[in-house]
């Protein structure tokens, strides 16, 4: 197998792709080039926001072919295409054979939340200190327990006192982790919704392979008041919401925020004041935990 590498720009991204396509790519990926940089671009809709954007301003573009000769053959011709004003071929280069299933499992061991929980992929055994334990596996939503801010939302449910939690929602639940963290820690009732309708059937599936049970939906699917209000989400659509989230947090109850970098603090406190008086909680890996009680 050989991987041809571009850097496209928005708006050829539609048109580079379709010819790699009609190229016979076996497959494609489409990255934001900025990643982890100062320029990394969120893409995302929710309530209140525009309409989420079709992509990156740039992107890296990956294809793949059985052979190298079609590799570069296809990036010549893209390089002769009008539409590929502006592009770059990064290069071509031979991707090895692996037994890619082995090679993805290994590389998701159990993570440790606290000592006694942990997340645990179905193809490991549980550590024998666990006494809490969440089954689950990558998938297409955000939330296998490796990013810190789900460690952080994770740790601030199991301190929490026994039978706190009240009733919770977990507003963008991806694959419903944090929301199954609640049910396994004592809440009363748990509603977990997405603005992905894939997100929402990953949460479904992954609450009845950990045995809790969870109300998931869309965004609308959240009634009334809330013990807990947990959003791991990001900076600019946790300003957003800010009206919205407090809105569904019962008086004394807690407003828990995380997708948040450090040096965004303070314009989530500056966004969320008429509302709440966010504080810092936690923090890992350039990220923070927020929270606030009502």
């Amino acid at each position: 197998m050989f991987e041809l590498r571009l850097l496209v720009p928005e708006a050829a991204v539609e048109a580079v792709s379709d010819a790699l396509e009609a190229l016979d790519a076996l497959s494609l990926s489409v990255e934001d080039a900025d990643a982890q940089t100062d320029a990394e671009q969120a893409l995302f809709g929710e309530p209140g926001m525009p309409p989420p954007k079709d992509g990156w301003q740039r992107s890296r573009v990956i294809a793949l072919f059985s052979t190298e000769p079609q590799a570069r053959d296809a990036s010549v011709l893209l390089s002769a295409q009008d539409f590929f004003s502006g592009c770059e071929v990064l290069g071509v280069a031979n991707v090895p054979e692996q037994d890619w299933v082995r090679l993805t499992q290994s590389q998701f061991a159990p993570v440790e939340i606290t000592p006694e929980f942990w997340i645990v992929p179905t193809w490991h055994e549980p550590p024998a200190q666990a006494r809490q334990v969440i089954r689950l596996d990558p998938g297409l939503a955000f939330g296998t327990g490796t990013h810190p801010t789900t460690r952080m939302c994770l740790r601030w449910i199991a301190s929490q006192p026994s039978a706190s939690l009240g009733r919770v929602l977990d507003y963008g639940c991806g694959s419903g982790i944090l929301a199954i963290g609640a049910a396994k820690f004592g809440a009363t009732e748990v509603d977990a919704v997405d603005i992905d309708p894939a997100a929402v059937d990953s949460t479904r599936l992954n609450a009845e392979a950990n045995a809790v049970t969870l109300r998931t939906g869309l965004p609308d699917a959240a009634q009334g008041a809330y013990q807990t209000v947990l959003a791991n989400i990001l900076a600019t659509p946790l300003k957003v919401l800010a009206p919205l989230l407090c809105e569904r947090v019962k008086p004394g109850g807690a407003l828990v925020l995380a997708g948040i970098l450090e040096r965004q603090a303070d314009e989530l406190k500056l966004a969320y004041a008429p509302y709440a008086a966010l504080s810092v909680s936690d923090s890992e890996e350039g990220w923070i935990l927020m929270t606030a009680r009502l």
